[in-house]
């Protein structure tokens, strides 16, 4: 009897290990592998006032660690902050200590999450009342979108940007120990994820191509500018794809034409719905994205590339590449709008290949002329779409 219950003990002490308390700053899993190092990625822009940022992480699954993007979310209410989670190595373990939010930003093992969170306390933002005021120094604000911001460039140092990637603390990670005022935030009163990120882990826990044995550290989803806004993600993607050249304009327009026709069912299924997808909905976009992110990814890695070269007219082409890429990743240009300017540039580059073959590869000065006034065409509308104000969809 007394075996068992020592045992019936064992497991009692086993389950809340594992299961955080009503603080949110317990050890929630330990692992004998260490997390994968902290990926450098792109913070999307704010999607509206209110909004905090929510660093990415490596949680752990059954056996394997995922990456959990970056995001903008929602807090339970007006006052509070987010002190991120991490992991701990003590004893020859790795413990996950959970996120939490509070008045006051706690210590989270001293890792260098960037965009605020540079190892101790958040320099991103403040509250004014019940409203939040975002330091522009450190995160992706589009002032056209949000107005409450400040610009604070006195906390800029070498920790804004993770360069040394930990993610984790102790030895062989980062080496910081709480401040006295970490430790006071600590025993304020805490609150659990919300909602909507508690669903933000669990859909990352189901792609297979956040997993880190899939991905060996570079998830194909580093960040989200919302919940289910992984949209935002693959214009990163393909502005990424369009200013490095590893995808034409043949390539940017299929691609953006697809996203576009999403968009598009996605906005009729809601309209439909009352402003929501039903789980069905939700699982058909889902593949649909997934379609589209292995189609980018075969894209950039076919081999083919827009090489335009060093002369004037190369140079004019790279430079409206450049342009729709800002579009793309800043939101400015919906991908309809992206499809149809890439349309137009795939246009202008099948009349080059046309005139430099019949003329032993060179062009004529009146075909320079005529591919000039071409591009001046299609520079206003690039220009017209980036400021029509519309934005692409979140």
């Amino acid at each position: 009897m007394r075996m068992l219950m020592k045992s019936r003990n064992l497991v009692l002490l086993f389950i809340l290990f594992l299961v955080p308390t009503a603080s949110f700053a317990q050890v929630a899993v330990s692992i004998r592998v260490g997390p994968p190092a902290l990926p450098v990625y792109a913070q999307p822009p704010c999607p509206g006032d209110g909004y905090l940022w929510t660093p990415g992480y490596w949680a752990y699954g059954a056996s394997d660690y995922y990456w959990v993007p970056g995001v903008w979310v929602m807090p339970p209410r007006a006052g509070l902050l987010w002190t991120p989670g991490y992991w701990g190595f003590a004893g020859g373990l790795y413990g996950w200590h959970a996120g939490y939010w509070g008045p006051h930003v706690g210590f989270y093992g001293g890792i260098n999450y960037g965009f605020g969170y540079g190892g101790v306390g958040f320099w991103g933002g403040r509250w004014a009342g019940e409203r939040f005021e975002y330091n522009t120094a450190v995160v992706n604000v589009n002032r056209t979108v949000v107005r409450n911001v400040y610009e604070d460039r006195t906390v800029i140092n070498n920790t804004t940007v993770n360069n040394n990637h930990y993610s984790f603390n102790g030895e062989g990670g980062s080496t910081a120990r709480a401040t006295a005022g970490e430790q006071a935030a600590e025993h304020e009163n805490h609150f659990q994820p919300t909602s909507n990120q508690m669903s933000h882990e669990h859909d990352a826990g189901q792609d297979h191509s956040q997993f880190a044995s899939e991905n060996h550290g570079h998830p194909g989803t580093m960040a989200m500018d919302s919940v289910n806004g992984r949209r935002y993600n693959q214009q990163g993607r393909i502005a990424n794809g369009i200013s490095s050249g590893q995808m034409t304009a043949g390539e940017t327009k299929n691609i953006e034409g697809r996203e576009a026709n999403l968009n598009h069912e996605i906005h009729n299924d809601r309209a439909a719905n009352g402003g929501t997808l039903t789980p069905q909905e939700r699982r058909q976009v889902n593949g649909q994205q997934n379609n589209l992110s292995r189609s980018i990814y075969n894209d950039k890695h076919n081999g083919n590339t827009a090489q335009y070269g060093n002369n004037e007219v190369g140079a004019r082409r790279d430079m409206q590449q450049q342009r729709i890429a800002n579009g793309v990743s800043s939101g400015q240009m919906s991908p309809s709008e992206a499809a149809k300017a890439e349309g137009r540039e795939q246009n202008i580059n099948r009349h080059v290949a046309a005139d430099r073959q019949a003329k032993g590869g060179k062009l004529t000065p009146q075909e320079k002329q005529n591919i000039n006034r071409r591009q001046n065409g299609a520079s206003r509308q690039i220009h017209e779409e980036k400021h029509n104000g519309k934005t692409a969809p979140r």
